[in-house]
């Protein structure tokens, strides 16, 4: 046997997805860097910045050894670091801790389909990377009031079994539905927290797009994002839950674009394939049946999103395609 041995189909897969995300960061960290007023925030993005970008050099290096073509990415010319500020009030840090949430799921997803111990060892430090980051976005958001918590309840104090299958009811318009678990209330303030920054950045998006379907396309994203937030926040009303508002994050009027429309495009079917994870779980961890329901929903029309996204890249040569297996004869 090898020393080391020859790189599996999964760990190439894993590694040219890391690779794909982690250039579209490297790109967006220099945009905010560039444009940031505040010097922690500047801080936190440029030590981020210091601490992934040896690790896009190891993938190069690790694909070269094995034969395997080097991907493109995303590269200096798709961002623009010269244009006025698309966001303003903290929104690079919100931004970035959405993207760091991502990773989390990514890296300990391709921890799974890893064997080589080096490969291995960078999804593991990749995510405590990514774990530190998160902490230290989401402290800082906190510390500014850019961000609120969920919110507080009150909760019976004994511990119950359930005694009726009444308790998995919801979708009868007529009966009384029974109060949201903690377990429901936390994915669905999650959906809600998620989509308002996601509303934001592709709001921003479409204000700057340059070419008309492209921005037609965000303005679609914001609506469908916007209508999510409402829905979800309508049953959370309806159990007598205030929604808190996010003061933070503001979309200036900047028109020049300060990313290409084909980052703008992977970035945001990044965040659908994230948002369809999110209510995956959201569905298999909600008993009461209305909310799987409406849940299901979501994905549906966000599926659909996608996939007009996809078409829209495809359409333009902005899909880079995944290393494929031969066709043997």
């Amino acid at each position: 046997m090898p020393e080391t041995p020859s790189i599996t189909s999964s760990e190439i897969g894993a590694l040219w997805m890391t690779y794909q995300q982690k250039t579209m960061v490297l790109r967006m960290l220099e945009y905010f860097i560039e444009k940031a007023d505040d010097q922690k925030a500047k801080e936190i993005m440029k030590e981020l910045y210091e601490e992934i970008d040896p690790y896009t050099e190891k993938i190069v290096h690790i694909f070269k050894i094995e034969g395997v073509p080097v991907p493109v990415g995303f590269t200096s010319n798709d961002v623009n670091v010269e244009v006025p500020k698309l966001y303003d009030n903290g929104f690079d840090i919100m931004m970035i801790r959405m993207i760091k949430e991502i990773s989390m799921a990514m890296h300990t997803l391709h921890i799974t389909v890893s064997y080589r111990d080096d490969i291995v060892m960078m999804m593991k430090e990749l995510t405590m990377i990514t774990q530190k980051y998160y902490h230290r976005c989401t402290t800082y958001l906190l510390e500014k009031g850019l961000m609120p918590r969920s919110p507080y309840v009150s909760i019976d104090k004994e511990v119950e079994f359930v005694k009726d299958q009444n308790y998995l009811s919801g979708l009868n318009p007529f009966s009384e539905k029974r109060p949201l678990t903690t377990v429901e209330l936390a994915n669905i303030y999650h959906a809600i927290e998620s989509n308002v920054v996601g509303m934001k950045m592709i709001l921003g998006f479409a204000q700057c797009a340059e070419k008309k379907e492209v921005s037609k396309f965000f303005n679609k994203g914001g609506e469908l994002a916007k209508s999510i937030v409402k829905e979800m926040g309508d049953v959370m009303l309806q159990n007598n839950i205030h929604v808190p508002n996010t003061a933070g994050g503001n979309i200036t009027d900047s028109k020049l674009a300060p990313f290409s429309d084909k980052i703008m495009m992977y970035c945001v079917s990044l965040f659908c394939g994230f948002s369809m994870g999110g209510n995956s779980v959201g569905t298999a961890f909600s008993l009461r049946n209305d909310l799987p329901a409406k849940l299901s929903i979501f994905m549906k029309d966000i599926f659909e999103y996608a996939h007009e996204g996809a078409k829209i890249m495809i359409k333009n040569g902005w899909m880079e395609e995944p290393p494929q297996t031969l066709k043997h004869k």
